[in-house]
């Protein structure tokens, strides 16, 4: 899909969340909200929203926290949803209360034509780690703001940090090839995980009073379901499924028996809890 205005080197990102990830994570929409419902809480937290601001949501996917934000400003305030994936959009325009004080775009961040100087708000759940050329995405979205405004976002911490992910993608190797390295500045769920990184990418674009907060979770890859429900979870969602994409049926297979034997000693009850670690990231266009 060619979304008008999109910056050239955004133009695989494009592609890649109008097809099968796009396709996915639509497809498992209540249950990734679930999942990642206490970074939604923890970041709508920090970024302080009160009745009548006026608040922009970077790569608001399927809508989630845009929705939440909509809540929160009230009919005095005003919401703007952006993403480039139209799967996604469009089942957050299906979900979008009538009369919420709440809009969609279809664009690039880097290169939209925000209105300026307008924003209380910029904010974001997981949607400002694809840039390729961040520091020139985050200089566009701080023009929107206005004097003072505020930045908050969450980003995923270094792999390491996060099981939830990488324990699937581990046992999916086992049978697989390996997805291609990526550099640790490259675009993708990793690219903020270095502070210094993240603090130079704002400075360069004009924001001060960068903050990082760490914040480490216990994620349920079962969301209450049980061990087949975190299995399917793993082959559908997340870097093991993008390992997976494409393999024939056997091998998926191989994978799935591997991931379940992991996950098995992780089960509590109907959950299976996983560490995971974030940056809560806040910054003002001061």
């Amino acid at each position: 899909m060619d979304i008008a205005g999109t910056h050239e080197r955004n133009a695989d990102q494009v592609a890649y969340w109008n097809g099968p990830a796009g396709r996915k994570w639509t497809e498992r929409q209540e249950d990734q909200d679930t999942l990642l419902a206490p970074v939604a809480e923890l970041l709508l937290a920090r970024a302080r929203v009160e009745p009548g601001e006026v608040a922009i949501d970077v790569g608001c996917g399927c809508g989630a926290t845009a929705i939440e934000l909509a809540r929160r400003v009230g009919l005095t305030g005003r919401v703007l949803g952006v993403d480039i994936s139209a799967l996604m959009l469009a089942r957050a325009r299906e979900r979008a209360p009538a009369g919420a004080k709440l809009d969609f775009a279809l664009a690039d961040a880097t290169t939209y034509p925000f209105e300026a100087g307008r924003a209380d708000l910029l904010c974001s759940r997981f949607g400002v780690m694809f840039f390729a050329e961040p520091a020139l995405s985050f200089a566009n979205m701080r023009r929107a703001l206005r004097p003072g405004g505020r930045l908050a976002f969450a980003c995923w911490r270094e792999p390491r940090a996060n099981p939830w992910l990488m324990l699937p993608l581990q046992e999916a190797y086992k049978h697989v090839p390996r997805l291609p390295e990526l550099g640790s500045e490259d675009p993708g769920p990793f690219s903020f995980a270095q502070e210094e990184r993240v603090r130079h990418i704002l400075g360069e674009a004009g924001f001060s009073g960068v903050a990082l907060e760490q914040s480490d979770l216990s994620v349920d890859l079962a969301i209450g379901r049980g061990l087949d429900a975190a299995v399917e979870a793993a082959l559908h969602i997340g870097p093991a499924s993008r390992a997976l994409e494409g393999q024939p049926a056997e091998l998926r297979d191989a994978a799935a028996r591997s991931i379940r034997a992991a996950l098995a000693p992780l089960q509590r009850g109907d959950s299976v809890p996983l560490a995971a670690s974030i940056w809560i990231v806040t910054a003002s266009n001061v």
